[in-house]
C-alpha cells in the first residue's frame, strides 16, 4: 500500500495536492437559543434516502479476523449501494479494511483525518477524498456533517466515543439543520449486546428518556443496519418540548 512521505504530507497539509481536500474550518456555531424552540421549529427531517454514512470502527491491527470480514463486507455493500463511506481515515485494523474494501468495489471514500494523525503516512488508495482538519473535535464534527447516518461496528474507546456522540447530537438536534441522525450499532457476535443492555438499564432506571432510546438501533446483519437507517423515523426522537431540553440524557 503506497504510503505518502513526510515532504508530501506537508505539501498535502498545505493544500497543494488537488486530490485532498483543504482544512474545513468544522461546523457553524449552533445558537444556544435553539434549544428554547419547539421541535417543529427546529427542523427535524426523517432520513428516508441515504447518501454517505459514517462508519466508526476499531483501528487496531490485532482484531478479530471475523470483525475485518465483516468490515469489508460493509464496503462491498456501501459500493453496490452506491453510499458514500465516511470515515476517520485510517488504513489499519477495520477502519482500512472498511475504506480498503468500498474503493475496491468502485465505490467513494471520504476520510477525514486531523493533521497530527499523519505520523504513519496517507492510504493513498484507500480513499476518493482526504480531508484534513486543525483536530479530533472538528474530525468527528465533519464526519457527522457529511453523513446522513451512522454505522457502528466493533471497536474500542474511539468508537465508543464517536457512536455515543453522533446519538448525543441527535437528542441535541446538533446536526446540520436539526436533522435526528441515527446511529446502528452492527455485529454478528454480540458485540455490542452489552452497550444494549447499558442503555436499556439506563431507560428503565429514568435517566435515559424513553423517546432518546430509538436513536440508537441494532443490526446482526448489514441489510438490517441499513433499513434501520433509511426507515427510522424523527417523529420518533421528540428531543424537545416547548421551552425546555428533556431532562432524561
Amino acid at each position: 500500500m503506497p504510503l505518502a512521505s513526510s515532504a508530501l504530507v506537508s505539501q498535502i497539509v498545505g493544500g497543494i495536492r488537488p486530490h485532498f481536500a483543504l482544512p474545513h474550518p468544522g461546523p457553524p456555531v449552533h445558537n444556544v437559543n435553539c434549544l428554547a424552540r419547539p421541535v417543529s421549529t427546529l427542523g427535524f427531517e426523517a432520513v428516508t434516502k441515504l447518501n454517505s454514512v459514517a462508519v466508526f470502527c476499531a483501528s487496531s491491527n490485532d482484531a478479530d479476523p471475523a470483525y475485518i470480514d465483516l468490515a469489508q463486507r460493509v464496503g462491498q455493500r456501501f459500493a453496490h449501494e452506491r453510499l458514500t463511506l465516511i470515515y476517520g481515515g485510517g488504513h489499519s485494523g477495520l477502519m482500512g479494511a472498511v475504506a480498503q474494501a468500498t474503493m475496491e468495489a468502485g465505490g467513494e471514500v471520504i476520510g477525514v483525518i486531523p493533521g497530527g494523525l499523519f505520523t504513519n503516512g496517507i492510504p493513498e488508495d484507500e480513499v476518493t477524498t482526504l480531508e484534513v482538519v486543525a483536530d479530533m473535535h472538528q474530525r468527528k464534527a465533519r464526519m457527522y456533517e457529511l453523513s446522513d447516518g451512522f454505522i457502528g461496528l466493533p471497536g474500542g474507546l474511539g468508537t465508543f466515543e464517536e457512536v455515543f456522540e453522533a446519538a448525543t447530537w441527535t437528542q441535541l438536534g446538533l446536526h446540520a439543520g436539526g436533522r435526528a441522525k441515527t446511529v446502528v450499532l452492527l455485529d454478528e457476535d454480540g458485540f455490542w449486546d452489552g452497550a444494549h443492555a447499558l442503555l436499556d438499564k439506563a431507560t428503565s432506571g429514568g435517566v435515559l428518556t424513553p423517546k432518546n432510546r430509538p436513536i440508537i438501533q441494532g443490526a446482526s446483519t448489514v441489510d438490517d443496519a441499513l433499513r434501520a437507517l433509511r426507515t427510522h423515523r424523527s417523529n420518533d426522537l421528540p428531543q424537545f418540548v416547548t421551552g425546555q431540553l428533556n431532562e432524561g440524557a
